[in-house]
């Protein structure tokens, strides 16, 4: 199928032919359709499916049929991080090349001025942070009152980042009567509950099943002891020529600590996470995506938005606690039908993630050890061992010299005992 059948405008299709699309993904082919329909839609699909665009043309492509002088916010679209509201703010605007529409993008660590001032000029459509947006909303400089349609991206992470309160907050601002669309990878039992008090009989579409990972991302682990991580993956990057990788750190202070040691190597690195200033987690991601920059490492938040359709190479450098997140972060790889390799440096101590991460994608990830890295203990596919069964609580009740609780009566005794002696000493 090609996106001449799925009844866009000449403009939109102009806008995706010089993008070099050539043919839908299956989330486009599933919601680009039923968004047209003015259908409200539960939409399950990993990242690197194409799903902005999914819900980017209908939208443009609707705005367009009603065409009015008057400027006012006729979508939101609500996402989880900074990063991830440029890049689709960004396709708004590529998609919409064509057309006369405004895109406002509202995230914290910048001026709010700045961003008044963009709304006062008028807006058709908006990309915002939780917390950002209910700035506005508060300071009543913003209007949504006659809103067409409101997207939730990536609701699973929202729930994840604290986001819900903010999210039921946000929803009182909007009115009643709007197109709904909610698109999130997994969909844990509090999605499930905004999505039937948000969505009126919405169209389900799944893509993949929940929890797999793209078909083209090959997985390995490399086991290596924990204090020759950052040996090994210098190693990877030299002697095999790796270039534009992101990695994965599960702490802002360990991103830091990794991106200046790869630069004392001689690698090209920066780090990109929460404690950066908005400028520099910009730079930063500009660089990398021109390949100004060789290894990006990144928390998992702030690499929410890396969107490079020709990344080759993603490494977890630390296993996240969540075993979801490891197939967000391998997600980041292999997007738009290309191919690409998610490496996980595995030390002993990582096992029973390991094993969760497994457990999960319902088989083993292959293993290869590297010459000259080998570990001093080898990771297996078993399940980690049980450290045996936790000792008993003791009873915190006080026993007799036979072991039995000391009687209430006993008790008794000794307080009016006390108490007399106590009243001796007084008189």
């Amino acid at each position: 199928m090609s996106f001449n059948k799925l009844g866009l405008s000449t403009a939109l299709l102009k806008a995706i032919q010089d993008k070099g699309y050539i043919k839908p993904s299956e989330i486009q082919k599933e919601a680009i359709p039923e968004i047209l329909k003015g259908n409200d839609i539960l939409a399950g699909a990993q990242t690197g499916t194409g799903k902005t665009a999914a819900f980017a043309l209908p939208i443009l492509h609707t705005l367009q049929n009603a065409e009015s002088k008057r400027r006012r916010v006729r979508v939101l679209v609500l996402v989880p991080t900074r990063e991830l509201a440029s890049q689709v703010g960004e396709s708004f605007r590529d998609y919409g090349s064509n057309l006369r529409f405004r895109t406002s993008i509202l995230y914290g660590g910048v001026s709010i001025n700045t961003q008044i001032d963009k709304i006062k000029k008028g807006v058709d459509i908006v990309v915002a942070t939780p917390g950002r947006l209910l700035d506005h909303l508060n300071q009543k400089t913003l209007n949504l009152f006659e809103l067409e349609t409101f997207v939730l991206d990536e609701a699973d992470r929202m729930l994840d980042m604290g986001f819900i309160r903010d999210i039921k907050k946000i929803l009182k601002y909007l009115p009643e009567e709007k197109q709904n669309l909610l698109f999130s990878a997994t969909f844990p039992n509090e999605i499930k509950s905004l999505a039937d008090s948000l969505l009126n009989s919405p169209k389900r579409i799944q893509v993949k099943s929940n929890n797999s990972t793209a078909d083209k991302v090959e997985q390995v682990v490399y086991p290596v002891d924990k204090s020759r991580k950052r040996e090994l993956l210098a190693h990877c990057i030299k002697e095999e020529n790796w270039f534009q990788v992101l990695v994965f750190s599960r702490t802002k202070h360990g991103a830091n600590k990794l991106a200046q040691q790869l630069n004392k190597e001689g690698i090209d690195a920066d780090a990109l996470h929460g404690n950066k200033s908005q400028a520099q987690r910009t730079r930063a991601l500009k660089d990398f995506k021109d390949s100004k920059t060789q290894v990006l490492v990144a928390t998992d938040i702030a690499a929410r938005g890396i969107d490079i359709s020709l990344l080759p190479h993603v490494v977890n450098f630390d296993l996240p606690y969540v075993p979801e997140d490891y197939i967000h972060r391998i997600g980041r790889t292999a997007r738009a039908g290309q191919e690409g390799k998610a490496i996980s440096l595995v030390s002993a101590d990582e096992h029973k993630l390991l094993f969760d991460i497994e457990k999960l994608l319902k088989s083993p990830i292959p293993r290869e050890t590297i010459i000259g890295f080998e570990p001093t203990q080898n990771l297996s596919t078993d399940a980690p061992k049980s450290r045996g069964p936790s000792r008993k609580k003791q009873n915190s009740s006080r026993t007799s010299k036979k072991g039995s609780p000391r009687s209430k009566t006993s008790w008794n005794k000794r307080k009016n005992k006390n108490k007399a002696s106590k009243n001796n000493r007084r008189s």
